[in-house]
């Protein structure tokens, strides 16, 4: 389908792409090829696209500045509201996650009921025939997620949640450690936030010369390093564990991965490999997010560690809010930001058209990384799936917030602003919108 906000259903399209630029999976080379998608299904690649196309007298569409390739995946993200919120729905993140290519969520535990019990996994089954978007639910570390009694950690897991995790803040080490030691987890994979809120105290911004100039309250450092030094330590101790890292954020914090010899797979924030204090003007949406953002030093020390891998994945961490949030100042609204259709087009500019990434480095870091972050098969492109999106780079529209989503959420970055690249067809299903 054609993807755009205004009609969100699927319907269904045959067509013949020759030639067109497609990444079959992971470790594999981009190649120039054929494609036969019928009814959203991939049917047949190369001479056997075009003779089956040709028998079924479909005319070839010449498409060599587009993608094919598989669907990405969001390591870790936020839905408090699935259903009542006239922000976001979990209908509304599929429909959206569909259109900008994501075809897997995992959803962090916070919720106004913390998904730190079995019964609170229930709701998010992916069997539901009317989408092919698969959500997964990361279980509460600890009870409300306050850090002091830990959860029923088998229960969770054995009822569906996909690994542990608590907010986007260190689980006290004392806590962390008896959790480890009861040996509960197995391989299921634990992710934990190097920051210490008592560190970081008011500061909203990393501690930098752009965010002085800017009169920004400064976050130190050592909010990172300090809670990530004591993490590495606890790797050391528990080698076997599963354990991942949510949105390292710092040049110093990305030299300790480096130099570590514990190598935990690490996730970065998005817009943190877009955006730093350089860059932003002082009433723009992308200065309060979690974890603060960086100096220019620290974007591109993130840049490098993406590329070497480092860095496993990119996340999302979406957290949408509503218009009465984002109104007010900076240092009195939340932080964060949404907005899943800008991710691939942004990183695709700033990655693979500045900086001449591969495309298969890109898609390392936004799908297969963040498949294996989250111990599940790599997304692939495979006859008789509808797994897949069609990125074309050249595509210009204008980022707005639509109301045909039926939602509200007001923290998508560059409002009305020029953006290029867009996933223009996906064969994902998707829930229809209801009207009023």
């Amino acid at each position: 389908m054609h993807c755009s906000w205004s009609s969100l259903t699927h319907m269904p399209k045959s067509h013949l792409l020759d030639p067109i630029q497609i990444l079959y999976g992971a470790q594999k080379p981009l190649v120039n090829d054929a494609v036969l998608i019928i009814d959203g299904e991939i049917k047949a690649f190369g001479e056997e696209a075009r003779e089956q196309g040709k028998q079924l007298g479909i005319k070839a569409q010449s498409s060599p500045a587009k993608l094919l390739a598989p669907c990405l995946v969001d390591p870790h993200s936020f839905l408090e509201e699935p259903v009542n919120s006239r922000c976001e729905t979990l209908s509304s993140l599929k429909r959206k996650a569909a259109c900008a290519g994501f075809g897997q969520i995992a959803l962090l535990p916070r919720s106004k009921t913390w998904r730190d019990q079995s019964s609170r996994l229930q709701g998010f089954n992916n069997s539901n025939s009317n989408s092919d978007i698969r959500i997964h639910l990361w279980g509460g570390f600890s009870e409300g997620g306050n850090g002091s009694k830990l959860s029923i950690h088998s229960e969770l897991l054995q009822n569906g949640a996909i690994g542990l995790a608590d907010d986007d803040t260190m689980i006290p080490v004392d806590l962390l450690n008896r959790g480890l030691k009861l040996e509960e987890i197995g391989v299921s994979p634990i992710l934990i936030a190097p920051r210490d809120l008592a560190i970081q105290e008011d500061g909203i911004v990393r501690e930098c010369v752009e965010a002085l100039r800017a009169g920004w309250a400064p976050d130190p450092v050592t909010s990172e390093t300090i809670p990530l030094s004591q993490i590495l330590q606890l790797h050391s101790q528990y080698p076997k564990t599963s354990l991942r890292l949510m949105n390292i954020s710092t040049a110093k914090g990305v030299a300790m991965l480096e130099n570590s010899k514990t190598k935990p797979m690490t996730s970065v924030c998005w817009w943190h490999l877009i955006k730093d204090t350089s860059s932003l003007s002082n009433n723009e949406l992308g200065w309060r997010v979690v974890p603060s953002l960086g100096s220019p030093k620290d974007r591109t020390a993130l840049i490098k560690g993406v590329k070497k891998r480092t860095i496993t994945a990119i996340a999302v961490h979406s957290l949408p809010l509503d218009e009465e949030e984002t109104i007010l100042p900076p240092d009195k609204r939340l932080p964060g930001l949404s907005g899943y259709q800008l991710v691939l087009p942004l990183l695709w500019q700033e990655l693979v058209v500045k900086l001449k990434w591969k495309i298969e480095e890109l898609w390392e870091a936004l799908s297969f990384g963040p498949s294996r972050m989250l111990n599940l098969n790599e997304e692939s492109l495979n006859i008789g799936s509808k797994r897949w999106l069609i990125f074309d780079p050249e595509k210009v529209w204008v980022q707005n917030i639509d109301s045909q989503t039926n939602t509200y959420c007001a923290n998508e970055p560059l409002h009305g602003e020029e953006i290029q690249g867009k996933v223009v067809d996906y064969g994902l299903k998707v829930e229809e919108v209801q009207s009023d």
